[in-house]
C-alpha cells in the first residue's frame, strides 16, 4: 500500500486526512511536528508526503527543504495560509503543489494521485497525450485533435516544460528560468504573451493559472 506521510499539528486535520487517504487506498503516517516528521520519514521513507506550512517546532517549507535533500517523492503543502508569497516559497523549496485548508477531499487526492503519477512516469517519456492534445517530445510535434499545430521554438519548450510536470504548479520564475534563462526570472509579461499563445493554439483547457502564482497543465 502507499505510505503517506501527513504533517499537521491539529489533531481533526490529522484524523481527517487519515481517513480521506484510507478511503482512497493509502496509508496515511501521522505526525505533528517537523521533527517527528523528518525522524518518520528517515526511518521509513514514505511514498509521498502531505505537508502543513505551520507546525509548532518549524514550518513545512523548512521540511520540504530537508526532505528534498534526500528524496523525489511527492510533497504537497497544506495551509490555511493561501498568500502568494507563501505558495512561492513553498514551491521554489521543492514541494510539488500547495492546496488551501479548507480543502475538498477529492481535489487533494486528485492532486496526490497526480504527483504520484508523475514521480512513476519515466524520465525519457517520448510522447504526452491529454485528452485530444499530443505533445511528441522527440519530434517536436504537436497535434491537437490529431491536426499538427505550429508553435514557436519558445512555445514548444515552455509546453513540453508544463507537460513533463503535468498537474504539479510550476511558479512564474521557475518557468522563465527554464525556458528562456535565468536573465527572464522575473519577466513575466514574456510568460503571459507565451501562455496566452499556447492557450489560442493547443485550446485553454490544458494550462490553468494559479493568479500570482504560476501554472499547471492538467489533463481533463
Amino acid at each position: 500500500m502507499t505510505r503517506v506521510l501527513v504533517v499537521d499539528d491539529e489533531p481533526q486535520i490529522l484524523r481527517a486526512l487519515r481517513v480521506v487517504l484510507r478511503e482512497a487506498g493509502y496509508e496515511a503516517i501521522p505526525a505533528e511536528t517537523a521533527e517527528e516528521a523528518l525522524d518518520r520519514a528517515a526511518v521509513r521513507p514514505p511514498d509521498a508526503a502531505i505537508v502543513d506550512l505551520v507546525l509548532p517546532d518549524g514550518d513545512g517549507v523548512e521540511v520540504t527543504r530537508r526532505l528534498r535533500e534526500w528524496s523525489q517523492m511527492p510533497i504537497i503543502v497544506l495551509s490555511a495560509v493561501g498568500d502568494e508569497a507563501e505558495k512561492v516559497r513553498a514551491l521554489e523549496a521543492g514541494a510539488d503543489d500547495y492546496v488551501t485548508k479548507p480543502f475538498g477531499p477529492r481535489e487533494l487526492v486528485a492532486r496526490l494521485q497526480a504527483a504520484l503519477r508523475r514521480a512513476g512516469s519515466p524520465a525519457d517519456e517520448p510522447a504526452i497525450r491529454a485528452g485530444g492534445l499530443e505533445v511528441d517530445l522527440a519530434a517536436r510535434i504537436v497535434r491537437v485533435d490529431g491536426a499538427e499545430v505550429h508553435l514557436t521554438p519558445i512555445e514548444f519548450d515552455l509546453l513540453r516544460t508544463l507537460a513533463r510536470n503535468r498537474g504539479r504548479l510550476l511558479t512564474h520564475r521557475a518557468l522563465l528560468v527554464e525556458v528562456w534563462g535565468p536573465e527572464y526570472a522575473s519577466d513575466t509579461a514574456v510568460l503571459r504573451t507565451h501562455i496566452a499563445n499556447l492557450r489560442r493554439k493547443v485550446g485553454s483547457d490544458h494550462i490553468r493559472t494559479d493568479p500570482g502564482v504560476g501554472y499547471r497543465f492538467t489533463e481533463s
